[in-house]
C-alpha cells in the first residue's frame, strides 16, 4: 500500500510539474508569436495564480495558533505553539514523502514533547491541588493509548497510519486546549500561575 501511495503521489507531482512547464512553454512561444494575444496573457496569468492555489489547498492542512487558543498561562500556551509546531511538521513529512525515517523522528519528536508538556501541566495541577486533576490526567493517558493503537497499524499501512495520527493528534490538541486546559487555567491564574 505504501508504494502504490507513494507512487501516487509522485505522478501527482510529476503531473503538476508537467502542467507548469507546458504553461510556461506555451506562454513564451505565445509571447514570441503575439505579445498582445489574450491567450498568452491568460497563460500568464494561469502561471501567476497557481502559487497562490496550491497555498490555498496545503494551508488546510496546517494548523496555525490562534489567539483564541490560549490559556492564560504563558509557559503553557508556549509549550502549546510547540506542538502544533512539531504536529505540523509531521504532516509536512507525510505530505512531501520525506521517507519513513524521517516521519518517525517527527513523530517521536512530537511524542516526546507531548509527553514533556503533560509532564509541566500535571506537575502544575498537583502542585496547585487542582481539584481535577485525575480526569484531566486520565484524558492524557486516554490520548496516548489512542496513538499507540494508531501506530500499531504502522506495520501494515504507514502511509495510513501516519495520516491518521497527524489528523487525530490535531483534532485532539484543539479540542483539549478548547476545552479541559482552559478549565484548569483560570484556577491556577486564581493561584498565582502566569
Amino acid at each position: 500500500m505504501k508504494n502504490n501511495l507513494c507512487q501516487n503521489k509522485k505522478m501527482c507531482m510529476f503531473g503538476v510539474s508537467l502542467l507548469i512547464l507546458t504553461l510556461v512553454v506555451a506562454a513564451i512561444l505565445g509571447l514570441l508569436a503575439s505579445p498582445t494575444s489574450p491567450v498568452t496573457w491568460a497563460l500568464i496569468a494561469v502561471l501567476v495564480v497557481i502559487p497562490f492555489i496550491h497555498k490555498k489547498m496545503s494551508s488546510n492542512q496546517f494548523v496555525e495558533w490562534k489567539d483564541e487558543y490560549s490559556v492564560g498561562i504563558d509557559s503553557i500556551d508556549q509549550q502549546h505553539k510547540r506542538l502544533l509546531n512539531l504536529i505540523n511538521q509531521l504532516q509536512t513529512a507525510i505530505d512531501y514523502s520525506t521517507g519513513e525515517q524521517f516521519e518517525r523522528e517527527a513523530l517521536d519528536e512530537l511524542v516526546d514533547y507531548t509527553k514533556t508538556h503533560f509532564t509541566y501541566e500535571e506537575g502544575l495541577m498537583r502542585d496547585n491541588d487542582y481539584p481535577d486533576f485525575e480526569p484531566h490526567k486520565l484524558q492524557h493517558e486516554k490520548m496516548f493509548e489512542k496513538v499507540r493503537e494508531v501506530l500499531s497499524e504502522y506495520e501494515q499501512d504507514q502511509d495510513t497510519a501516519m495520516t491518521n495520527a497527524v489528523n487525530y493528534l490535531k483534532d485532539w490538541l484543539i479540542n483539549h486546549i478548547n476545552g479541559t486546559d482552559k478549565e484548569y487555567s483560570s484556577y491556577l491564574i486564581g493561584k498565582g500561575v502566569k
